[in-house]
């Protein structure tokens, strides 16, 4: 009878002190870098689509810039969240609603204007490939030159370092092309 005795009280206190370190303070601060960004999963946050539209429509894309997560529902409800690579600087990141108006199965890439003005040594164009930075699949927005795509490279994810458009994984972008239909409804944050 003691031993069952002493064996509960280890439980309970392995049980307390995971309790407590889970909930110290110290480890549920989140750490900034140099720059003041979040890096930890306290910074993590998803969003109801309900807080943004008013029906569902042919579905919703909310992409937040502050956390690098797209969360995507289809029309009926089923809900999945992605990490995406954001903007560079506020300058570059448009805010809003819009809407998916063209799917591109191989898109091709053109530089805009203003990254050419700041990077000439970029190409004037590249055809779909895999070293095309538009990646496998592009979600065509009703905002001029902004794109959901896939990304050639995977250090993007997760990062500042578009010049204005939403990055996703390869396969993550593939699935989330396949799910969306052309009126999807978007909105950035």
């Amino acid at each position: 009878m003691s031993h069952k005795r002493t064996s509960l009280t280890r439980r309970a206190f392995t049980a307390g002190a995971a309790s407590a370190a889970l909930t110290a303070p110290s480890i549920l601060r989140a750490q900034e870098d140099q720059t003041g960004v979040r890096r930890n999963i306290s910074s993590f946050r998803t969003h109801t689509w309900q807080d943004s539209f008013d029906a569902l429509g042919k579905g919703i894309n909310i992409a937040d810039t502050n956390t690098r997560v797209m969360q995507h529902w289809t029309a009926d409800g089923e809900m999945r969240i992605y990490p995406t690579s954001v903007p560079l600087t506020d300058e570059l990141t448009k805010r809003g609603y819009t809407t998916v108006t063209f799917k591109d199965p191989k898109p091709d890439w053109t530089p805009t204007p203003s990254m050419r003005e700041r990077d000439p040594s970029l190409p004037a164009y590249m055809p779909p490939g895999p070293d095309n930075p538009l990646g496998a699949r592009a979600l065509h927005l009703s905002w001029q030159y902004y794109r959901i795509h896939g990304t050639h490279d995977t250090r993007k994810i997760g990062r500042r370092s578009s010049s204005g458009c939403i990055g996703l994984f390869k396969e993550q972008i593939i699935e989330v092309f396949d799910r969306t239909v052309v009126g999807t409804q978007v909105r950035l944050i």
